[in-house]
């Protein structure tokens, strides 16, 4: 391999170019310890999704953007928040791939807790794996229709259930 200083001008820019590119799409700076920010936005009724961490890297052949450390996923068009140590977002399979003790919140109230979490934008699906010997923790808000804001009945076999005959 030739060292750069050997490589034609021509060559050495579109290098350079190559390198700067993802960083210039990113918003990418110079300090390492500002928070990266990229938002997939485009155009006919599409709402941002942003992400946000402390490293983020764009592959422009696979269109993968990478986000490492301290991430932070906002999507208000369908009311979710995601944190994790890292996400990867596919726009071509448009799905993003967070690992790394992934914590979800939907809708300000319904909520995952797992080790890696895929979530699949066009079918708005979650599939969650929990860390080895764990388990992955949903927690959603259930309205419960059918008790009309009366106390609930305690099932038979619970204590204090008495049977009325």
């Amino acid at each position: 391999m030739m060292p750069c200083s050997q490589l034609p001008k021509s060559k050495m820019r579109r290098f350079g170019l190559a390198l700067m590119l993802p960083v210039a799409l990113l918003g990418a700076t110079l300090f390492p310890t500002q928070v990266q920010t990229a938002t997939a936005q485009a155009t006919a009724g599409n709402r941002p999704l942003t992400i946000r961490s402390d490293i983020q890297e764009y592959d422009a052949k696979t269109q993968v953007i990478t986000a490492r450390g301290n991430v932070q996923m906002f999507y208000p068009s369908r009311q979710i928040q995601a944190t994790s140590a890292q996400a990867q977002y596919f726009s071509k399979e448009r799905r993003i791939d967070f690992t790394g003790n992934v914590y979800i919140l939907q809708q300000g109230a319904n909520s995952i807790r797992a080790e890696k979490v895929t979530y699949l934008i066009d079918q708005g699906k979650f599939v969650a794996l929990p860390q080895a010997n764990r388990q992955v923790e949903s927690i959603y808000m259930v309205e419960d229709a059918g008790n009309s804001g009366r106390a609930a009945t305690p099932a038979p076999g619970t204590p204090g259930f008495k049977r009325s005959n």
